[in-house]
């Protein structure tokens, strides 16, 4: 080749080089993708090599989204309406718009990921209906695929973190408390026993004078009652007056009752009085009154019944299924309806020994003060008696257990979104929790709202294990 031809190739050759790296500074590449530029040895970098190859995406998939590019995603592998599967996306595909720290480096990426392999595909209706390989239900829904791992056995149930809070799944921590028990009763109000007297007639008598005293009234001890004439106690009486020194005579008309100050009056006047004065023998209430003046009244008939009504007793008719929760000393809240929104407080006294025939109830006495008389002899009563309240017990909240009439389950949370049903032992019942007996321990996390959706999902999973034909579960 003469010189000139040199001479123009040097420069075609030249050119073609300047454009090349022209083209490669623009487009941000490592080698020129012009063919023909490979075979100029001194175009070829040492220090460049091939591109890195597109990095494998890594990481768990966490959603689907369409092949098409609609803002359409899912959370379980799906289709299209025209059949095309969606496209899965993994954790290092994800966008983050967190800021890396300085210097942190990026963890390197699996060169593999292996897939779930899925077991078989269940109704999404929750039907007992599986399949081996993907289908639609009868509304064209896609069956829901069931992985290895998740169906550990024939009760525990894994659920998707978005589905429990759409599903309002709570859960709380079992621990000891005191069991309290509102055993709620009827009763009425009765008078303190201890604080009754009756005025009777001792012997045959005429009732005289009858004081301005009637049903209701209040009186004080030694007020004056009324005046009666007795010819035994007139008798009784001249033969004291006759031998005031016989300790007999005295004893005698101590026992017609004759007050004692009517004897001082006889000993000093030396008198027998035409009538005999009956004074009230304490502080209280008129309850009965039976005398009437000019009437005869025969021994042991009642003339007055007088109460001290200061402190009251309610008598509660409590049943007998209720009995073994109370106790004498637990506290007692009493309403009645004549004072609304006034409530009384007082503590169980006495548990009455026998039960009643007809109403299977126990008579239960509480003891309540009644300074200012607001409580009326058998006046009705609602009664709350605050039963239990011993030694700490397990207890989880009453929502937390599910009742199937032949035995109680609750929903234990095992975490990560599982939960399995736990049978149980219950005991006592009481303000808003149940014993626990047996079955769980104290520290465990129990499902206490939502829970029939989880015992309604295993106990599907429990008949569907059970079904080992092929055309059912594979």
């Amino acid at each position: 080749m003469n010189r000139a031809g040199r001479t123009g190739l040097t420069l075609v050759a030249t050119l073609a080089a300047g454009a090349a790296g022209y083209w490669a500074g623009q487009r941000a590449i490592v080698r020129p993708p012009i063919p023909w530029l490979h075979a100029i040895p001194w175009l070829e970098s040492p220090a460049s090599g091939p591109a890195d190859p597109k990095r494998a995406p890594s990481g768990a998939v966490i959603y689907y989204r369409d092949p098409d590019g609609q803002p359409v995603y899912s959370a379980e592998p799906r289709k299209t309406a025209a059949g095309r599967e969606f496209i899965a996306v993994h954790a290092s595909e994800d966008i983050s718009f967190d800021d890396k720290p300085k210097g942190q480096a990026e963890a390197p990426a699996p060169t593999t990921v292996e897939p779930k392999m899925v077991l078989y595909y269940r109704n999404p209706m929750g039907l007992p209906d599986t399949s081996p390989v993907p289908k639609k239900d009868s509304m064209g829904m896609d069956y829901i695929p069931v992985y290895a791992g998740e169906d550990e056995d024939g009760s525990t149930v894994k659920i998707a973190p978005g589905k429990l809070q759409r599903t309002g799944v709570r859960t709380e921590t079992v621990s000891d408390r005191v069991i309290i028990r509102q055993v709620r009763v009827p009763g009425t109000v009765q008078p303190d026993e201890r604080n009754i007297s009756v005025v009777t007639v001792p012997a045959d008598s005429y009732v005289g004078k009858v004081e301005n005293v009637t049903t209701g009234d209040r009186v004080r001890k030694g007020q004056p009652l009324l005046q009666l004439r007795s010819p035994d106690i007139a008798a009784a009486a001249i033969q004291f007056q006759i031998n005031p020194d016989s300790e007999g005579a005295r004893r005698r008309l101590a026992n017609y009752a004759v007050p004692p100050e009517m004897i001082d009056e006889i000993v000093r006047t030396h008198q027998v009085p035409l009538a005999f004065t009956w004074y009230a023998p304490r502080d209280g209430v008129v309850l009965i009154r039976n005398a009437t003046e000019g009437m005869k009244m025969a021994a042991g008939d009642v003339l007055f019944r007088i109460a001290d009504l200061s402190s009251v007793w309610v008598l509660a008719d409590v049943p007998e299924y209720a009995l073994a929760n109370v106790e004498p000393g637990q506290s007692a809240t009493i309403r009645v309806r004549s004072l609304p929104g006034r409530t009384f407080r007082g503590r169980v006294a006495l548990i009455y020994p026998q039960v009643n025939r007809e109403t299977r109830t126990t008579k239960v006495r509480i003891a309540i003060p009644n300074p200012d008389g607001l409580l009326h002899p058998d006046m009705y009563a609602d009664v709350e008696i605050a039963a239990g309240g011993g030694d700490p017990v397990l207890a989880v909240p009453d929502s937390a257990v599910i009742d199937t009439g032949t035995h109680q389950v609750v929903i234990l949370d095992k975490g990560d979104g599982r939960f399995e049903p736990r049978k149980v032992q219950i005991g006592a019942q009481g303000g808003g929790y149940t014993e626990i007996r047996d079955g769980i321990a104290a520290g465990d996390r129990v499902v206490v709202a939502a829970n029939f959706l989880i015992d309604a999902e295993s106990n599907l999973k429990s008949a569907l294990s059970g079904m080992g034909s092929p055309e059912t579960k594979p």
